[in-house]
């Protein structure tokens, strides 16, 4: 009973030929060449999350390494021309200093020839 109302409706619904079933486009002649003039996408690989998690990291790891071994290279040129500075400075008080006992050492052979 049940196929009869089946093919009761199927025979109720209308019969389409091929010729109205396809869908008619109407294109300009430039329109299809610039679409057959362009070549395809490449395939493109895909990056699985394991390799793209490690190069990140890495790419990672190599960026905030350069950037400290900058900063430190930085820090260790400043710190280089403070202590240069700081010898000059020591240098330039040990001359005055050994001046200032020589004059001293002078002075006093020159009291110990009146004394005698």
């Amino acid at each position: 009973m049940s196929s009869r109302i089946i093919s009761a409706g199927l025979r109720a619904l209308p019969v389409r030929s091929a010729a109205t079933a396809t869908r008619t486009f109407q294109t300009s002649a430039q329109r299809l060449n610039t679409v057959a003039a362009a070549a395809p996408l490449p395939a493109r690989k895909p990056v699985g999350a394991f390799r793209g998690g490690l190069f990140g990291f890495f790419f990672g790891s190599t960026l905030a390494g350069s950037a400290v071994y900058y900063y430190a290279l930085q820090e260790y040129k400043t710190s280089n021309e403070l202590l240069t500075e700081d010898i000059y400075a020591l240098q330039h008080a040990v001359e005055r200093l050994s001046k200032y006992i020589g004059t001293l050492e002078e002075k006093m052979e020159a009291l110990e020839r009146r004394k005698k």
